[in-house]
C-alpha cells in the first residue's frame, strides 16, 4: 500500500490527468523528457573532467550522474522504496544507452534537445486536449512527480504493489 504522501502527489497529479490521449501523450512523453533531460545533464561538465573521470566506466566518468541522481532518489525512497528501486533500475540502463551511446561517437546533447523539445511541445498539446494546466505549474516537484505517476500504471498494470 502506497504511503499517504505519495497517494496525495499522485492524487493531486492526477487531477489535471484525466483525458485518454492525455494520458496517452504523457505515458509516452514523461519517459522520453526524463530520459533526455539525463541525457543533457549528462554531457554538461559539472565537475572537471579530471574529478568526473575519477568513478567511471572505461573511459565514461560517473561522478555527473550521481549527483543528479542522488538527490532524486532520496526523494523517490521517502516516497516508495520500491518505486525508488525501479527508478534506480531504469536509471541504469538509461546510463547504460547513454554510454554505449558516448562511445559511439553520438551526438547526445543535440539528439536529447530535438526530442526533448518535441516531448514537451507533445505533453502542452495533451494539456490543451486535457483543457487544464500542467500540475508543475502549481509545485516544481511534480516535475519529479510525472516519472512515478508513470511508473505506477505499469505497476498497476503488471500488479505490482508500491
Amino acid at each position: 500500500m502506497p504511503g499517504k504522501e505519495l497517494t496525495a502527489w499522485l492524487d493531486e497529479y492526477s487531477l489535471s490527468h484525466q483525458n485518454p490521449i492525455n494520458i496517452l501523450i504523457h505515458k509516452i512523453c514523461v519517459p522520453t523528457i526524463t530520459f533526455t533531460l539525463f541525457a543533457m545533464l549528462w554531457c554538461l561538465p559539472i565537475v572537471p573532467k579530471h574529478i568526473r573521470n575519477t568513478i567511471s566506466i572505461g573511459q565514461v566518468g560517473l561522478v555527473n550522474p550521481s549527483l543528479i541522481l542522488a538527490p532524486i532518489l532520496a526523494f523517490y525512497w521517502n516516497l516508495s522504496p520500491p518505486l525508488a528501486i525501479a527508478m534506480t533500475i531504469i536509471f541504469f540502463f538509461v546510463i547504460t544507452s547513454l554510454v554505449v551511446m558516448e562511445k559511439t561517437h553520438v551526438r547526445i546533447f543535440r539528439l536529447a534537445l530535438i526530442i526533448f523539445i518535441l516531448a514537451w511541445i507533445g505533453q502542452f498539446v495533451g494539456h490543451e486536449i486535457e483543457g487544464k494546466k500542467p500540475a508543475f505549474f502549481k509545485d516544481l516537484q511534480f516535475l519529479l512527480i510525472g516519472p512515478l505517476w508513470t511508473l505506477v500504471h505499469a505497476f498497476k498494470y503488471f500488479g505490482i504493489d508500491y
